[in-house]
């Protein structure tokens, strides 16, 4: 007989059988009737092109049937089919070697290689199967499930119901790989129970009478076991409990309750029950819309401690909103009661020394940019607080709030050749905690020209006036000690050029580019006032890589960065053609005046400022290495280095990191001489098993390690398995030489848990 593929429209399974012959329908039929069941395919054409896309609201789902062979049975009102046997309903489809079905009983029975899809991805095999005519329920014997997740269940005796829900019978659950016959061969774990009921309605999988096995023995026994389905993403109820212990809090418990508002948002409730403290609560809230999110968590404690403020607690939140096309709406909130608060309750950014809190309305236009923004600042650093207790208490007292900050950035389009203008406007109002306020207009209008030559010379022209005027109270110049009300009004003019010509080298494996820059700046020696003007935004002034070839090297505006000058240096670049990079770059600066604002703010007393560099190489996967530095003019020492490298493998490499800063008279805090170096080893032991160990030390300070330790990691495809142990120093008595050990634990689909 022909191996023809036909199509059966399984109306018939619903209505009256046909007359059909008894003997095997043989070749191909070229015309159908309406009385004929049969439907003609092409063999080439895939099934799933010629099914409906959904069928009508008042009809039962047509079944759709397909067979390299088929023969009707009259006498025994049964049809048989096989050869690539495939019935549709509703998603749910089944595929089997070989089938009958029987329209007295409205049974269809499978055997041969079945397998039977459901509509959320989970795959069930069989020997042998027994349906109902609408595939809604089904008797099967020694099965296999593969889930969407790829979890894996085995079970004796498997029945599906009419509403979908599921029994199995002794059978075994695991989401480890595993492909032989639980018998056989054991998974690093698993669930044995004596029965498995599956509630589609609810999308819970219970478990009786149920074994944890680890390696094949078992370590625990649940009468009744109860988790979600894979198809569940997020479900109120409890999560597993943290343990922990510090001598703070001393001994602890963490209860944690999920509750799942609605399918954009949800609350986690989190109080922390201690043996020393009492009751921490925390929570957790996030929030989903259309067009944004919301996220908070926090945590109070009410401490009896007389040293310490009585209420304590900290609030972190972020959110974004975009109110419009152009318009965006972000929050990011961080606040702590006091210093050592975090610290102690090892929250996150317990080693900031500020907490800042932002609040930014961003409007986005073709090539323009504004934004409106509030600051608030918390300091919460012990150790200046132990170090310097007068510079603790100056800053405390001084604590700044700025509102509002406004930028806007309005860039033209480039006329006939090529020039455009730039409009920067800003306006800052900063209010200090002890009484001093600036208010700031700032306008920056200028010209400019980018041009290339015909010999590949790159040129840029920049001029610029900058305009500010200000509103202070109560401001005074410490350098002066004189105190200061009044209306400031500053005009400052600028004019850059910018030369590049970068020459290239290009070889059968390496391409080589060497481009030197020059730059030049005319601007007016004076006209900062600094007994007049403060200084909020320009503090900390670094020459550096990055900034050394700027017009404006201040990061703000209450500082010009005055006097003229020239800067020059070159950049080179080595590519490999298929891996492999390398790139270095030099530059200094000539002040034909020697005290500018930012010659001082630097420490640079001559006409040449420090040699500043940069040098990456990347020459093959296991060396990634950064280091940037300042070289003194004169001795050649250096001021500033900064190292960063990783060398090795994924399975075996080394982190460095090692920066040394000198002591700057003229930095915000004075901060003395810095000089530490971090390095991290990891290992990959195994496929599964791998190890990290740390150490941060202070180099300056009788060479102290400031922080160390490790972390053991076990993880594979259905368990991960954690313990991290860290030790660090701090100013605190209470605090210095604490360990911090973590331990978690986490199986795949049921969770887990750490301390």
């Amino acid at each position: 007989m022909p191996n023809k593929r036909f199509l059966f429209i399984a109306l018939t399974l619903f209505g009256s059988v046909p007359n059909l012959n008894a003997e095997p329908i043989a070749g191909e039929l070229s015309k159908t009737t309406e009385s004929s069941p049969f439907i003609s395919v092409d063999p080439e054409r895939n099934i799933t092109d010629i099914l409906p896309q959904e069928s009508s609201n008042n009809a039962e789902p047509d079944i759709y049937f397909s067979a390299d062979e088929i023969i009707s049975n009259q006498e025994s009102q049964t049809i048989e089919a096989s050869g690539n046997v495939i019935i549709e309903r509703e998603n749910l489809t089944l595929y089997t070697d070989h089938l009958i079905y029987n329209q007295k009983t409205n049974q269809i029975t499978a055997t041969g290689n079945v397998r039977l899809t459901e509509p959320d991805g989970m795959e069930i095999s069989a020997d042998e199967v027994n349906l109902n005519d609408k595939l809604t329920m089904a008797e099967m014997n020694k099965i296999k499930v593969i889930m969407r997740d790829e979890s894996r269940l085995w079970a004796e005796h498997f029945h599906k119901k009419e509403n979908n829900n599921k029994i199995m019978r002794y059978a075994v659950f695991t989401p480890c790989d595993f492909c032989e016959a639980p018998n056989e061969k054991s998974p690093l774990w698993r669930i044995r129970a004596r029965k498995v009921t599956h509630d589609a309605e609810s999308q819970n999988i219970n478990y009786n009478d149920a074994f944890l096995d680890i390696k094949n023995v078992p370590v625990l026994y649940l009468p009744f076991l109860s988790h979600p389905d894979p198809s569940v993403k997020r479900r109120s109820g409890f999560m597993t409990p943290k343990i922990m212990s510090s001598s703070y809090l001393g001994s602890a418990a963490q209860i944690n309750y999920f509750w799942a508002i609605d399918p954009h948002s949800d609350i986690l409730f989190s109080p922390t029950f201690t043996s020393k403290k009492g009751i921490v609560w925390g929570g957790r809230y996030r929030g989903y819309v259309q067009k944004g999110y919301i996220e908070a968590e926090g945590t109070y404690l009410n401490d009896d401690n007389k040293e310490r403020d009585r209420n304590r607690g900290n609030l972190f939140a972020k959110g974004r909103y975009e109110l419009s096309d152009t318009w965006l709406a972000t929050t990011d909130i961080n606040y702590a009661s006091d210093s050592l608060y975090l610290k102690e309750l090892s929250l996150d950014q317990d080693d900031q020394a500020w907490l800042t809190s932002k609040l930014a309305f961003e409007r986005f236009q073709s090539r323009n940019y504004t934004t409106l923004e509030a600051y608030y600042y918390k300091l919460v650093s012990y150790d200046l607080k132990v170090r310097d207790q007068k510079e603790y208490r100056r800053l405390n007292y001084n604590k700044p709030l700025v509102l509002p900050y406004i930028e806007s950035e309005f860039i033209s389009d480039p006329n006939d050749i090529g020039a455009y203008m730039k409009n920067n406007l800003s306006l800052a109002s900063v209010y200090h905690s002890g009484g001093i306020q600036s208010h700031r207009a700032s306008m920056i209008n200028s010209v400019n020209l980018p041009w290339t030559s015909q010999f590949g010379e790159r040129y840029r022209i920049v001029g610029s006036v900058k305009t500010d005027a200000y509103h202070v109270n109560d401001y005074r110049d410490y350098d002066t000690a004189k105190d200061y009300k009044g209306n400031p009004v500053r005009i400052f003019p600028q004019l850059g050029i910018e030369w590049k010509l970068p020459f290239i080298k290009a070889s059968e494996n390496t391409r080589q580019i060497i481009e030197p820059v020059v730059v030049g700046v005319i601007a007016p020696n004076g006209g900062n006032k600094p007994s007049k003007i403060p200084n909020e935004d320009s503090q900390n002034a670094s020459l550096e890589d990055t900034n050394v070839l700027d017009l404006d090297r201040y990061a703000g505006y209450d500082k010009n960065d005055n006097g003229s000058r020239i800067s020059y240096g070159f950049n080179f670049s080595n590519y490999g053609n298929i891996m492999g990079r390398t790139s270095a770059f030099l530059a200094q600066s000539y002040h034909f005046n020697k005290k500018t604002s930012f010659s001082k703010a630097t420490e640079n007393n001559g006409h040449l400022s420090d040699y500043v560099g940069r040098i990456y190489a990347k020459p093959a996967d296991y060396l990634d290495l950064t280091y940037r530095f300042r070289l003194d003019r004169e001795d050649y020492k250096f001021n500033y280095s900064e190292l960063a490298g990783r060398f090795g493998t994924n399975m075996l490499n080394l982190y460095a990191s090692y920066i040394y800063l000198q002591k700057n008279r003229h930095s915000a805090e004075s901060l003395a001489e810095r000089q530490e170096l971090y390095l991290a080893l990891h290992a990959g032991l195994t496929r599964d098993w791998s190890i990290d160990i740390y150490n941060r030390q202070d180099l300056e300070d009788g060479g102290r390690s400031l922080e160390h330790g490790g972390n053991l990691i076990y993880e594979d495809e259905c368990f991960m398995f954690v313990t991290n142990v860290k030790k660090y120093n701090s100013n605190d008595p209470d605090l210095d030489d604490s360990y911090e050990f973590k331990f978690t634990f986490y199986l795949k689909t049921l969770g887990g848990m750490g301390n």
